[in-house]
């Protein structure tokens, strides 16, 4: 518990020394607008009641906001309707999207001869059974022309590479490795290319990173295309016809006009809520989520909208205990990344219409051991004292070993050398708070002994098969054979006292927990994004995107690929849903609007 406050105290610390921030999840369409009647500055028609549109989309996260914008480019009109006041865990992320074949930014990198069928290698190798061959294929296919539909839209990127290791740049670098590029076995499968892009931007929270920065660029995009909004909209009932039709939905919202001071209230409680969110201090996210939820409950009404076209886009289910606790034996030890609305909701709503789902037992939690880099140097052992996996893979890749195989339980080890190392390095790779909370690590949150015998014991590991581990390591090294379980790079001897050792076990909280959230969804049609059924057939005027829908990251997750999902899934549900609405339209028409 006081390792919590330690990075809430760091948080608070840092977002009081900043210049004050607009508000991310804001519903103005003019952040400088500072008019006092809600009717002049929102969205909303003025008597707060919003006409039938071609689609609504449920979920004012990133996908559903790149749906939103795709369906208004193909000539929809759209209505959002988010439980928050947009963004959703999108907004609290890093902002990083996964993209390759030979970006503007990679080429401004030295690396553009990526290709998309170099990237498709590497990626069929982490995506699995996720996605089938054609819709990877399609994805690797239109990675450069979605980075450029970002950019049309207003998200800044750049092609400056971070020349170190790291799970998230400084504010220096915008491009970095940001999965398993370089690691055995994807390194021989296709050759390493940068695909970790980072939006650039001034950070919107106290963590720093650029997630909100991309979010509120589609946002302001989508509401300059027409599109509207609704926050503090939670839906409850998709509607059908007699025919099974889709008819439209049946939600709960707080008046815009009738109720506007409180639901200006109303998203500061789900901003600061998604700020602690953010750091996993539930603790204080869920009591400003409470005072929220009451606030809510008060003031909201309930409404229908129509339309023969919806899109799910209500984010993941990392908040539903009951599922993660279901699907998941081991979610009760890892800390939960996500926001209120990540409770299946979505999800459910398209299980109400025959929706199947798909990849619900996969949860990626990852222990990142880098920046510094100099860390991967060491070596992470068992509670038994083998290695666990090579220690340059992604956080995420060898952490589900440590879980699968070891009990979730591991050991980081390094010498004098190495930790010397380590310190050299915080300064110029890390970013507050973490720099705060590495020195933190390597200053006092560590074991120390003489003797790798002495350290194995204070660790309560095998200490001869650790001794016997360390050995194979450093005989490999010294002999110029192959890391005995692959490893590429980062290899140095493990033999200058004193040791030191670090307890990167699963934790649900304090200093070293270990994120995670759930990868799956409901099951798609991988053409055109529309749910199906357990048999495969499409759920006519249903699609779903991001986090509601199984997709590109649900086998396994790296850095930028939940994201790189979010804008493929979302656009393609938007072009999709836009011609099934025009068709509907059309039908419609012919049938004398019976």
């Amino acid at each position: 518990m006081f390792l919590c406050t330690l990075l809430a105290i760091i948080t608070g610390l840092r977002l009081l020394a900043s210049p004050p921030k607009k508000r991310t999840c804001s519903w103005t369409t003019n952040e400088d607008d500072t008019h006092d009647d809600p009717q002049q500055s929102s969205p909303y028609a003025s008597s707060g009641v919003t006409a039938n549109p071609d689609i609504i989309v449920v979920g004012g996260g990133f996908a559903g906001i790149c749906a939103a914008i795709a369906a208004a480019e193909n000539g929809a009109s759209v209505v959002v309707l988010d439980r928050g006041h947009g963004g959703g865990t999108s907004a609290i992320s890093g902002g990083v999207i996964y993209a390759g074949g030979g970006t503007k930014q990679q080429k401004e990198a030295g690396y553009g001869d990526d290709t998309p069928e170099n990237m498709f290698r590497y990626l069929r190798r982490e995506v699995g059974d996720a996605l089938d061959e054609l819709t990877l294929r399609r994805f690797c296919d239109q990675s450069v022309p979605l980075m450029e539909w970002l950019e049309r839209h207003g998200v800044v990127f750049e092609g400056s590479l971070s020349p170190f290791r790291t799970s998230y740049p400084t504010d220096r670098y915008y491009l970095y490795f940001s999965g398993n590029e370089k690691a055995h076995p994807f390194a021989d499968i296709a050759k390493p290319s940068p695909r970790g892009h980072r939006p650039k931007g001034q950070g919107t929270s106290g963590m720093g990173m650029t997630g909100g920065v991309l979010w509120k660029a589609v946002f302001d995009a989508a509401l300059r295309m027409g599109v509207r909004f609704e926050p503090a909209s939670r839906v409850e009932e998709l509607l059908v016809d007699g025919e099974g039709r889709m008819k439209g939905v049946r939600y709960r919202a707080m008046d815009p006009v009738s109720a506007a001071t409180a639901l200006a209230r109303h998203g500061e409680l789900c901003r600061k809520a998604s700020e602690y969110h953010q750091i996993s201090v539930r603790l204080l996210a869920e009591w400003y989520d409470r005072r929220a939820e009451a606030m809510w409950s008060r003031e909201a009404k309930e409404r229908t909208l129509e339309s023969r076209v919806v899109i799910l886009a209500a984010g993941g289910f990392v908040m539903n205990e009951e599922w993660t606790r279901r699907f998941v034996p081991w979610a009760d030890r890892v800390a939960k990344l996500g926001t209120v609305g990540d409770d299946g909701s979505g999800i459910r709503l398209g299980q109400s219409l025959g929706g199947a789902v798909s990849h619900m037992d996969r949860m990626s939690a990852w222990r990142l051991m880098y920046p510094p880099e100099a860390l991967v140097e060491g070596i992470v052992v068992s509670a038994g004292g083998e290695r666990i996996a090579a220690e340059d893979q992604y956080g995420a890749t060898s952490c589900e070993v440590m879980i699968e195989r070891f009990g979730g339980r591991g050991y980081l080890i390094l010498d004098s050398a190495q930790w010397r190392k380590v310190k050299s390095q915080v300064g110029e790779q890390t970013r507050m708070p973490w720099t705060a909370l590495i020195r933190f690590l390597i200053y006092w949150a560590h074991t120390k002994a003489s003797s790798l015998e002495g350290l194995a014991k204070k660790l309560d590991v095998d200490p001869g098969r650790m001794g016997e581990t360390v050995a194979a390591y450093n005989d490999a090294i010294r002999s110029g054979k192959p890391d005995p379980v692959g490893k590429r790079g980062w290899r140095t001897v493990i033999s200058e006292p004193p040791f030191y050792g670090i307890d990167i076990s699963l934790r649900p909280d304090g200093l070293m927990m270990v994120p995670a959230f759930p990868l799956g969804g409901l099951k798609v049609d991988g053409a055109s994004g529309m749910v199906v059924d357990e048999s495969g057939e499409k759920i006519r005027g249903l699609y779903a995107a991001g986090k509601n829908a199984a997709g590109l990251s649900s086998n396994r997750y790296v850095s930028g690929l939940a994201l790189a999902d979010c804008l493929f899934s979302g656009k393609r549900a938007g072009v999709n849903a836009a011609a099934a609405a025009a068709a509907a339209a059309a039908s419609l028409g012919r049938s004398g609007g019976s």
